[in-house]
């Protein structure tokens, strides 16, 4: 397809195959699963053009929960509508539902863990290329001066050096950008580096002068309706839980520990994970905190979210509290594996609905856009910081005062130039690295 054709229509149907299709591959965290996107919907498909989904990666990075799954979520609403937001929210966390119930399953049942560890040794290298090469991508098109670059090093420096919180990293860089609209505002206007992305990918079916949909346009009804109809959902999940099981059921206490979980995970699943060690762990017992480590792992090596630890958090709690009785643990597993996944994924939607529409509504406002870009730019600088702190503790398992793991290295080498050299597809990637890591578990 030349660089200037356009596909005039996206079939809700197409949509529904890339969804369930990414739902399978979407290994490499969010920032690995941000850049499939970015590659797929604006560089191969040319389905939304590059201003519009950095706009809506702005809007979920400041969301609390899951910023892939919101953006995958969003694009599916501004495609479709909810019904279009509802399929890609929904198969970019089912496949990744079904996948840890099965392995969490297999790993309470069997304890067999061997082979696992090895693809996980294989695997882990791969990631730590991915999240890195997923910077370098971003950064390319987010940060278009050096104003915004340096404010991706200040939050590198924030996070790494001063450990400062994610939110508080988020908010500063709002109030910088905000301030730069005022005093600099020319580099802090997405709007007068479009011309290249159009350049680059040519034009979209949803290009930056597409008008905006009637679905998507802001209106207070719908405000109220979609407000009153997700809680109304989640009140009524709880409410059957709480009479059928009782107040301190474990799977009662779940519903409204992910609820929590839920709202408060500004900076994506890594700010969460302590909060859930805590809740699982210490507070209700759910699990080990040798399990949790084993769960993190698992969550890293499927697809989907990150955040799909609490799958494995949840399962694990449903077996070890024996819900249903000691003869029907995997059932006990799964239930509570369900209620983990359904809580802690109902306010992404919510969020999407409710304030999309307002999203939209201030694309063309540099006042409203100008804090997003900033934003934008210190993820860049928090990116980094992940893959840093991936490649800690993958090249040095037993931390500094360990041997160095030269053989972790070479794979993430080798995976890295495989991406940025020979831009081989990112799953391909990933299955090689975890072949090598089972074939050398195997032999060593």
């Amino acid at each position: 397809m030349s660089s200037t054709s356009k596909i005039e229509h996206i079939s809700l149907f197409e949509a529904m195959k890339y969804w369930l299709k990414l739902g399978f591959i979407s290994f490499g965290g969010p920032a690995g699963q941000i850049s499939m996107m970015h590659q797929e919907l604006v560089e191969r498909r040319r389905w939304i053009s590059e201003h519009r989904f950095l706009h809506a990666l702005n809007y979920t990075m400041v969301l609390p929960g899951p910023e892939a799954q919101q953006l995958a979520t969003y694009m599916g609403w501004l495609m479709h509508g909810v019904k279009g937001g509802l399929i890609a929210g929904s198969l970019f966390v089912l496949p990744s539902l079904f996948i840890l119930i099965t392995l969490t399953w297999i790993y309470l049942e069997y304890g067999n863990t061997q082979i696992v560890a090895g693809v996980l040794y294989g695997v882990k290298p791969a990631v730590t290329a991915i999240v890195l090469f997923a910077a370098y991508r971003i950064g390319l098109r987010a940060l278009k001066n050096n104003v915004l670059r340096t404010l991706a090093l200040l939050a590198f420096i924030a996070i790494f050096y001063f450990q400062i919180p994610f939110p508080l990293i988020v908010i500063g860089a709002g109030i910088l950008g905000f301030l730069g609209s005022k005093i600099v505002p020319d580099y802090f206007n997405a709007e007068l580096h479009k011309t290249e992305a159009h350049e680059s990918f040519g034009p979209a079916v949803i290009d930056d002068e597409t008008p905006i949909p009637n679905y998507a346009k802001l209106t207070w009804s719908r405000v109220v309706i979609f407000v009153s109809i997700g809680v109304a959902i989640g009140i009524s999940v709880l409410a059957f839980l709480y009479f059928k099981f009782g107040w301190s059921n474990t799977l009662t206490q779940m519903a409204i520990f992910f609820t929590k979980a839920a709202l408060v995970t500004f900076g994506g699943a890594y700010a969460v994970l302590p909060y859930v060690y805590q809740g699982g762990v210490d507070q209700f017992g759910w699990l080990t905190a040798t399990q949790m480590i084993d769960g993190l792992a698992l969550g890293e090596t499927t697809p989907g979210p990150l955040i799909m630890v609490v799958t494995f958090v949840g399962f694990v709690g449903g077996w070890t509290k024996e819900i249903f009785g000691p003869e029907l643990l995997p059932l006990a597993g799964i239930a509570a594996a369900c209620v983990a996944t359904f809580f802690t994924f109902l306010p992404s939607f919510l969020f999407i609905f409710v304030g999309g529409p307002a999203i939209e509504a201030t694309r063309g406002d540099l006042h409203f856009t100008a804090p997003l870009l900033g934003i934008t730019a210190a993820v860049v600088g928090v990116i980094v910081n992940l893959a840093v702190f991936f490649a800690y503790h993958v090249f040095w398992p037993s931390g500094f005062e360990g041997n160095f793991d030269w053989l972790s290295l070479l794979i993430g080498v080798l995976a890295f130039i495989a991406l940025y050299k020979f831009e081989i597809d990112i799953v391909k990637v990933i299955i090689v690295c975890a072949i090598f890591g089972g074939f050398f578990s195997i032999i060593s």
